[in-house]
């Protein structure tokens, strides 16, 4: 018995890009099928970055603050998260934490990144990086939320929908890069 196109559709998930319109949907779903997702995105981005522990994250993370968000409340930690994906269903979290100590308010900003951007490309890393520090100035996803975004990163939107694909693809193939960035 054949299967109905939506069932098919039903199939193939797209749960990263599924607020994108049906022709994009439609494209991915033929890249799916005929499994050149993943020679599509390493075609693109051939190899993960080196930043791997949380101190070289750190040192990656304060580089970009510092050219584009200076003035900005200063960054306590920025660290790996292996548990951010599960729990949260995201894929960096900022966290803000104010507490009083004598009659001073302290006050934390902490930048999480999930653990499975360690071996994906630096475009991604700093997708997702670019994105948490903008919640430094602005909490909300608003409009200015997203010029921000574009203004630490020119190429912000293709490399939110490029991380998007690689996501959809880790969903349908495993993952593509390795510790060693090598496949």
């Amino acid at each position: 018995m054949p299967i109905s196109k939506r069932a098919y559709e039903v199939l193939i998930d797209l749960k990263y890009i599924e607020h994108y319109s049906p022709k994009v949907k439609a494209d991915v779903r033929t890249l799916i099928e005929q499994k050149r997702l993943s020679d599509f995105i390493l075609e693109k981005y051939p190899a993960s970055h080196s930043y791997k522990t949380d101190k070289k994250l750190y040192d990656y993370t304060q580089e970009i603050k510092n050219t584009f968000i200076k003035k900005s409340q200063p960054l306590s930690k920025v660290l790996y998260d292996g548990k951010i994906h599960v729990i949260n269903n995201a894929l960096g979290m900022h966290t803000f934490t104010s507490r009083v100590q004598g009659n001073r308010l302290k006050s934390k900003n902490e930048i999480r990144v999930a653990s499975m951007f360690k071996n994906v490309p630096e475009a991604f890393l700093r997708m997702i990086v670019v994105h948490e520090l903008a919640h430094l100035k602005e909490k909300a996803h608003n409009k200015a939320f997203y010029k921000l975004c574009e203004h630490m990163e020119p190429h912000y939107h293709q490399l939110e929908f490029d991380t998007r694909l690689y996501l959809t693809c880790v969903d349908h193939f495993g993952k593509l890069y390795t510790v060693d960035n090598r496949l």
